[in-house]
C-alpha cells in the first residue's frame, strides 16, 4: 500500500491549529501510526520536534519513510503510549533539555490495519484471527477465545460495544472456536436474528470488542492519559481523538478528573477538599469532523477530539 494512503490523518486541520498555540519544544505523538499528523505538525512549525511512539512495526516503518524530510527533528521509538513516562525519560538526549509542550493521542485501529487483511482486524477478508497491534507480542484473538470463559466474554462484549445479543454471540463464538476472521463472522451471524442483521454488519462491534481486549486498550488508555499529564510541561497541550463511545467516556472522565483535581465537593458549597486542577479544558465538549471531511475520509465520522492545557502546579 502506498505510504500516502497508509493513514489519512483525522481532524488534521483542527490538530494543527490546536498545537499552533505551542509551536516550540517537543511534541510526543503517542500513537504515531503512519506519521500523518506528525508530518502536518512538523511542516507547520520549523522549530518543533516530534518524539513518536508506536508498537506496530509496520506503522513505524511507514512513519520513518513519510517523515524522512524531517529526519533531524524526529525520533520514533517502539513502545505503547501507556509507557510514555519511560519513553520520555529514556530519550532525554533527544529532548536536549527542551520541555514536552504537546502530547497527541489518536486512538483505535488505523485505516492501514483494517485494510491489511493479514492482521485480522476486519471481517471484510478472511485471515488468521490475530488482532494484535504488535504482532510479535501477546496472545492472538484466537488464543484468547480458546481460554476465556463464557461469562467473561459476555462481559467484554457488553463493555466494549455489543450489548443486545452479547450472551448468544459469546456462546456461538466459543462453540465454534474460530481460527479465522471468516469463522468468527459466521459464528456471530448465527447468533443474531435475521431482522437485526439488516441494520449494518453485525460483526462490527464484536471485532471492536475483541480488538480492545486483546490489546488491553482501555487500561492502556487510562495509563497513557495519566502519563501524558505527568510529562507535559506547564502550559503544554493535550489532544486525544477517540472513535467509539467507550473510549470517549474514558477520555472525558479522565480529563474531567484532571480539570477538577478530583474534587467531588457539592457545587453549592464550593471546594473544601483542597483539590488542585491539573489542566484547563480548552473546549466544553468534543470537537467533531466537518461534513466535508467525513465525505472525504469516512473514518472521521465517529471521531471525537477532546483537548486540554496543563496548568502550573
Amino acid at each position: 500500500m502506498a505510504q500516502d494512503t497508509y493513514h489519512q490523518p483525522v481532524l488534521e486541520r483542527e490538530i494543527v491549529e490546536f498545537f499552533a498555540r505551542q509551536p516550540t519544544g517537543v511534541l510526543v505523538d503517542a500513537t504515531m501510526g503512519g506519521g500523518g499528523h506528525s508530518s502536518a505538525l512538523l511542516a507547520a512549525s520549523p522549530i518543533r520536534r516530534v518524539l513518536g511512539i508506536d508498537r506496530d512495526p509496520e506503522a513505524r516503518d511507514a512513519a520513518t519513510r513519510r517523515l524522512a524530510p524531517f529526519a533531524s527533528r524526529v525520533r520514533i521509538v517502539e513502545a505503547t503510549f501507556a509507557t510514555i513516562r519511560d519513553v520520555v525519560a529514556r530519550n532525554a538526549d533527544f529532548l536536549a533539555g527542551e520541555p514536552v509542550t504537546g502530547v497527541l493521542m489518536d486512538l483505535g485501529v488505523s485505516s492501514h490495519q483494517l485494510d491489511e487483511s493479514s492482521r485480522g482486524f476486519s471481517f471484510r477478508a478472511d485471515a488468521p484471527l490475530d488482532m494484535r497491534m504488535d504482532p510479535t507480542r501477546g496472545v492472538t484473538a484466537a488464543q484468547y477465545l480458546a481460554t476465556v470463559e463464557v461469562h467473561e466474554l459476555v462481559r467484554q462484549l457488553r463493555a466494549n460495544g455489543e450489548d443486545r445479543f452479547a450472551g448468544a454471540i459469546a456462546r456461538s463464538i466459543l462453540d465454534a472456536q474460530p481460527q479465522t476472521t471468516g469463522e468468527l463472522t459466521a459464528a456471530v451471524e448465527r447468533a443474531v436474528p435475521a431482522a437485526a442483521r439488516r441494520r449494518g454488519h453485525v460483526a462490527t462491534r464484536v471485532f471492536q470488542a475483541l480488538r480492545i481486549v486483546v490489546n488491553d486498550e482501555m487500561n492502556e488508555l487510562d495509563a497513557g492519559i495519566e502519563g501524558a499529564l505527568d510529562v507535559l510541561a506547564p502550559g503544554g497541550l493535550l489532544a486525544i481523538i477517540s472513535y467509539h463511545s467507550g473510549e470517549d467516556r474514558a477520555v472525558k472522565r479522565a480529563l474531567h478528573e484532571a480539570a477538577t483535581g478530583g474534587c467531588h465537593c457539592p457545587v453549592e458549597l464550593g471546594c473544601v477538599c483542597g483539590a488542585v486542577a491539573r489542566v484547563n479544558l480548552t473546549r466544553a465538549s468534543a470537537q467533531l469532523a466537518t461534513a466535508r471531511e467525513v465525505e472525504a475520509n469516512p473514518r472521521a465520522r465517529s471521531a471525537r477530539l477532546r483537548t486540554a492545557q496543563k496548568v502550573a502546579p
